[in-house]
């Protein structure tokens, strides 16, 4: 059934987004404009929208320290490793779920189901607790092990995509003489590409952007990623917790960078992915 918006309705609609637009982009303008600031132009008062001489140098600055490297490597190793064990423990997981047909398989996805009602931060000291008695804290293991054991929202997503894949593939695959395991790599996988880079995006960008757990289980400055780094690394030395809010600003921008780049480039997979996998049960 079509309904006939008014015109005065639709100027409404597209004044409101508009509105909800410029509030939610303003504070990282709020940072862009800042990290092109002096330290003293940053506190100055009434703040300038944009500074009349923007430093551009204050990004020189932040790419030329040797330790923005190390915090970089460190950031994409726990993005790579975490990225990886996901993709490959959730949708090993999700298949038998989704394509075999045994006892108990609807319990057994209730149970996982359910264990996302338990908060994640009640798991972090027993976390902390196990990996001290291995003697793996202050290491990228506490962070990178857990993605090797499913999680159980990425089980469901991968789950709802593999059952919209008809039966009959797995039937021609079998027919031709591939196992089970052969089925989900060759044939499963190929087709779910959608849905790998779906969870495989959302995946990095958590990692990235992940600030809490990295306190937790690291102290060596030498193994902090940028997300810790850069509370941490623009301190001026002798001063009471006195901070380089400027380069601070010029380092977050370059943290928002990688993430937006890669949402912009593969957004027609994640829309599809998510669509895919919640049109089913």
């Amino acid at each position: 059934m079509n309904y006939h918006i008014p015109k005065w309705m639709k100027a409404l609609q597209y004044a409101a987004m508009i509105i909800m637009a410029v509030l939610m982009f303003f504070p990282i303008y709020w940072i862009f404009a800042n990290s092109l600031k002096t330290l003293p132009g940053i506190s100055a008062y009434p703040p300038a929208l944009f500074p009349s001489n923007p430093q551009w140098n204050n990004y020189v600055m932040v790419l030329s320290d040797p330790k923005t490297i190390v915090y970089l490597r460190n950031s994409l190793i726990l993005v790579v490793g975490n990225t990886v064990g996901t993709l490959l423990s959730s949708s090993i997981v999700a298949y038998p779920l989704a394509r075999m047909h045994f006892r108990g398989r609807g319990l057994i996805f209730s149970l996982i189901l359910a264990t996302m009602m338990v908060p994640t931060v009640t798991l972090v000291i027993p976390q902390y607790l196990l990996f001290r008695a291995f003697n793996m804290l202050d290491s990228f293991w506490p962070m990178i092990l857990p993605a090797f054991f499913a999680q159980p929202y990425n089980v469901f997503l991968f789950r709802q995509f593999f059952v919209s894949i008809p039966d009959s593939i797995d039937e021609a695959a079998m027919l031709d003489g591939c196992n089970r395991w052969q089925t989900f790599w060759k044939v499963i996988v190929p087709l779910g590409k959608p849905i790998f880079i779906t969870v495989g995006i959302m995946s990095a960008s958590f990692w990235w952007n992940e600030l809490f757990t990295p306190m937790v289980f690291i102290d060596s400055d030498n193994l902090k990623p940028l997300t810790v780094a850069s509370l941490t690394a623009f301190q001026i030395s002798g001063t009471n917790g006195q901070t380089e809010w400027n380069l601070q600003m010029a380092f977050s921008m370059l943290m928002i960078l990688p993430p937006a780049l890669l949402y912009i480039l593969c957004s027609r997979y994640i829309t599809e992915g998510i669509k895919t996998s919640g049109m089913k049960d």
